[in-house]
């Protein structure tokens, strides 16, 4: 039963993460329908994240708790619900309410980076975690196709065909997920209290927020912006958003590996010096070609980014991991909340998107700070008698 966990648990990230991206996939779509301002859009695609990362912290712990098979088939079951509501959405408030709600299929991330360790010795932690993570792939399937599809249904069909993916996934989880999986059974309070005064979470958090955050930020702001900004057809700017998330996810494995054959720190320096000069590139903003070599710089090292740190998780937590988890996945997402908004306002007000995008790469030089000094006190450390 152990075996088939890693893919098990991978295709149900898939699946949750098509169904976590689909208002800001379908926007342009949408808003032929239902009258939406700038700052609406930006609150309709950005406000799944709310839920999705949130709820990340209490999964890593239910996780730990009952087992990865209940709280996927329970999570998948939910879902129904929203995605369904969004189908028959025609207000701004219903999207708002069903993009809510639908952050539950974000939120399942935490769920995998807590149980797949339990089978695996700690020096393939990183790899583990980097495949489970690839489940990413799914917000590029969502972003690839399902403009496709609505080209031909109309957007509120293809909303409908994920209630069958839900369906299909919760009956998947209950019949095929592990009915012994081994259960760490701590109270939520002890193991906050445990944590969170240590400096290290809160540095994991600050860099998943920037790596994880920033593929996030991209994965739900792109579609629309590359339509209004660039004048793109709403299909390609799907495919070009969709080529952004392959890149970021097919190098979240090699970011895992790499922390796991090397220092982690040093996979970071790289990390953070790329998004540095990537959101230094975007804020200049000059051409379609300028901007999608930013954008892919910011996509290669995201995604190493990301493979990496939850390397680093297990590392320094063991017996908390499920809580540590939960709140470094959390911060990740809430850093894909922040920026779409923010970059919506600094438009309205300025004009333009250069010191949003300028940002990112100011935040990205305070981490890199962070790693060297965090890895030149572990080298002090191993040096001390």
């Amino acid at each position: 039963m152990g075996k088939i966990q890693l893919p098990l648990q991978t295709m149900s990230l898939i699946a949750g993460f098509m169904v976590w991206v689909i208002l800001s996939s379908l926007m342009p779509y949408i808003k032929e329908d239902i009258a939406l301002t700038a700052t609406q859009t930006a609150w309709v695609t950005a406000v799944p994240v709310i839920l999705g990362s949130l709820l990340r912290i209490p999964i890593g712990f239910w996780t730990n708790r009952f087992g990865a098979r209940w709280v996927f088939f329970i999570s998948f079951v939910l879902l129904l619900f929203p995605v369904f509501y969004i189908s028959i959405a025609d207000t701004f408030f219903d999207l708002i309410i069903g993009g809510l709600f639908v952050g539950i299929g974000g939120a399942i991330f935490s769920v995998g980076v807590t149980s797949l360790p339990k089978y695996y010795p700690k020096e393939k932690h990183g790899f583990i975690n980097g495949i489970y993570g690839a489940g990413n792939i799914g917000t590029a399937f969502t972003s690839f196709l399902a403009p496709v599809i609505a080209n031909n249904v109309g957007w509120q069909n293809t909303v409908r065909f994920y209630l069958i993916l839900m369906a299909a996934f919760a009956v998947i989880n209950f019949l095929f997920g592990d009915r012994n999986e081994q259960k760490v059974i701590t109270s939520l309070t002890e193991q906050i209290k445990k944590v969170y005064n240590n400096t290290t979470l809160w540095f994991l958090s600050l860099f998943y927020f920037i790596t994880f955050g920033s593929f996030v930020a991209f994965t739900v702001f792109l579609p629309n912006f590359l339509v209004n900004q660039f004048g793109l057809e709403k299909v390609d700017a799907g495919f070009r958003t969709a080529g952004f998330i392959v890149l970021a996810t097919l190098l979240r494995p090699i970011g895992g590996w790499l922390g796991d054959k090397f220092n982690p720190y040093i996979v970071l320096v790289f990390v953070f010096f790329g998004l540095t000069f990537g959101g230094f590139l975007l804020s200049f903003q000059l051409n379609i070609a300028l901007f999608t070599v930013g954008c892919l710089l910011v996509a290669a090292c995201a995604g190493l980014g990301n493979g990496t740190i939850f390397k680093l998780v297990p590392f320094y937590f063991t017996k908390e991991a499920g809580i540590v988890n939960g709140v470094v996945a959390a911060m990740g997402g809430l850093g894909g909340f922040f920026p779409p908004l923010i970059l919506t306002t600094l438009y309205n007000w300025t004009g333009h998107y250069a010191i949003g995008f300028m940002s990112l790469s100011e935040f990205s030089l305070a981490s890199l700070i962070i790693v060297l000094a965090m890895y030149y006190q572990g080298k002090q450390k191993e040096a001390a008698p």
